[in-house]
C-alpha cells in the first residue's frame, strides 16, 4: 500500500486532481464543472456526474445575483453551517434559516404542516434577492413551488438537493418543470452537506474569477 505524503494545506488541491484524473476527459460545461466537482468532493460520489442537473444558465444567473448581494435561505442549520460566510460577507451576502424559529415552529403547528414549508412561508417576507437552497426537506420545495404559482416568491435560483424516500423524487421533479431557474440532484440523493458545496462552488467560483 502507497501512502501519499500530502501536506495538510495540499490535500484539498489533491483531492481536486485526483477528481480531475476520474472524470477520464468527460466533458462538462464550463460553468457546472467546479459545482460537479465540488459536490463529488464532498461526498466521493461520482454518481453527481449523472444526477446533477442544471436549468440553462442557472449558473451565470447564480452569480449574477450573488454579486448584487442576495440572501440564501437554507432548509437546515447544517446546511447553514456549511456556507462559507467570509465568502458570503465579501459579496454583502447572507445567509438564513428559519426552522428554529419560534414563529415557524408555531405556524406550522397551527396550520398542520412541516416546518420546512413553514419557513418558505416567512422566507416569502423577505425583501432582497433569493437563492434557496434545500437539502433535507421536499415540503419545502413543494411549497416553493405552490408560492412561486401565487407569485408570493420568486426565488431567482432553487437548489433542490433533499435526500430520503418520501416525496423526494417528486418535489425535484416539480422544481425541474417550473419557472425558476434551479440546480437539482435528481434522484433520492442529496443532503444539507450538497447543498453547502454547491452555494460553496457558486461563492468560490466569484472568488476565483
Amino acid at each position: 500500500m502507497n501512502i501519499e505524503h500530502i501536506l495538510p494545506e495540499d490535500i484539498e488541491k489533491r483531492s481536486f486532481e485526483i477528481i480531475e484524473q476520474e472524470l477520464n476527459g468527460r466533458y462538462i460545461p464550463p460553468m457546472e464543472k467546479p459545482i460537479v466537482k465540488r459536490v463529488i468532493h464532498t461526498t466521493a460520489d461520482f454518481d453527481y456526474l449523472d444526477n446533477l442537473f442544471f436549468s440553462e444558465n442557472a449558473v451565470e444567473k447564480a452569480i449574477e445575483i450573488l454579486k448584487k448581494g442576495a440572501v440564501i435561505v437554507t432548509d437546515t442549520n447544517m446546511a447553514k453551517s456549511g456556507i462559507n460566510k467570509n465568502a458570503l460577507k465579501k459579496l454583502k451576502c447572507r445567509v438564513e434559516c428559519f426552522m428554529a424559529d419560534a414563529d415557524v415552529a408555531e405556524a406550522a403547528k397551527a396550520k398542520g404542516i412541516t416546518r420546512a414549508s413553514a419557513s418558505v412561508d416567512k422566507a416569502a417576507l423577505i425583501q432582497e434577492p433569493i437563492i434557496y437552497a434545500v437539502g433535507n426537506a421536499p415540503t419545502a420545495l413543494i411549497r416553493l413551488e405552490e408560492l412561486i404559482k401565487q407569485n408570493l416568491i420568486q426565488p431567482e435560483l432553487i437548489i433542490g438537493v433533499p435526500v430520503g424516500f418520501v416525496n423526494v423524487v417528486q418535489s425535484k421533479e416539480v422544481i425541474m418543470n417550473g419557472s425558476i431557474p434551479y440546480i437539482v440532484a435528481k434522484g433520492r440523493k442529496g443532503g444539507s452537506n450538497i447543498a453547502a458545496a454547491i452555494c460553496n462552488g457558486l461563492l468560490y467560483g466569484l472568488r476565483d474569477r
